[in-house]
């Protein structure tokens, strides 16, 4: 049985996650991190602050806010404690801190825990190769009104894999003013927020004469809590190192 906190306990991610636990037998929660949760509501002790934890744990599980890794990653450290890390906006230098701490205690880090967002990041690598460089590239992100990073983690992890299959290309965040003409190498990505929309990604390749859009849309939270899930199960038989998505599905 993998034990798991959740840092976050109390917010949306955090109490979808423990919603979604009823549906596995192999995890269980004994632990939540929220300064700010009505603690009389849950059933498991909840801590301030990572430091305050008196049970053991094998995986803390993060949808919080990027200020609370610092005291994350100390504790895991300290303590032996794997961390599945979901939360997005994180500064170069905290992503510097992830990968130290890594070779202390395995971590997994994503920036998108749905396992079709992760298909899409792999066609998207596929079609920027097989479309090469006559196909302009476009990323448009969606996402509810309360979202405070833009653009989304998931729309630079998909940027980021085209880059990787087209040289010499580059990011541009949206476009303003009178002098805006696309260049060849741009990959545009662009955020919009409204409403309740949980998440939606699309990516277009615009060529000569025809389009080809790949597109992804998460109509729950529940697809983000049901792969934290199986990556803190999967991480708590992992050793020291830095895994992400890709490691989980290939395990499946």
């Amino acid at each position: 049985m993998t034990k798991i906190i959740i840092c976050g306990i109390g917010g949306k991610m955090g109490m979808k996650i423990l919603e979604t636990l009823q549906n596995f037998s192999d995890v269980t929660c004994v632990g939540g991190i929220d300064a700010y949760a009505d603690k009389s509501r849950f059933s498991v002790p909840v801590f301030d602050k990572p430091q305050d934890i008196n049970v053991e744990a094998d995986v803390i599980v993060d949808f919080s806010r990027p200020e609370a890794l610092d005291g994350l990653l100390s504790y895991a450290t300290a303590n032996n404690v794997a961390l599945v890390l979901a939360t997005t906006g994180y500064s170069e230098e905290q992503e510097k801190a992830v990968k130290a701490a890594s070779e202390k205690v395995a971590i997994f880090r994503a920036s998108n825990m749905s396992v079709g967002v992760n298909l899409l990041v792999h066609l998207c690598k596929k079609a920027a190769a097989i479309l090469g460089e006559g196909f302009d590239v476009e990323i448009v992100e969606t996402h509810h009104n309360k979202k405070v990073d833009s653009p989304s983690g998931t729309a630079l992890t998909l940027a980021n894999a085209i880059k990787e299959e087209k040289e010499n290309s580059y990011l541009t965040f949206g476009r303003h003013g009178n002098d805006t003409k696309r260049k060849k190498d741009e990959i545009g990505v662009h955020a919009v927020r409204g409403g309740t929309i949980v998440g939606k990604h699309e990516v277009h390749f615009f060529g000569e004469d025809e389009v080809v859009t790949l597109t992804h849309e998460a109509h729950s939270k529940a697809v983000f809590a049901q792969g934290a899930i199986r990556a803190a199960a999967f991480l708590a038989k992992q050793k020291p190192g830095l895994y992400s998505m890709p490691d989980l599905v290939a395990s499946l």
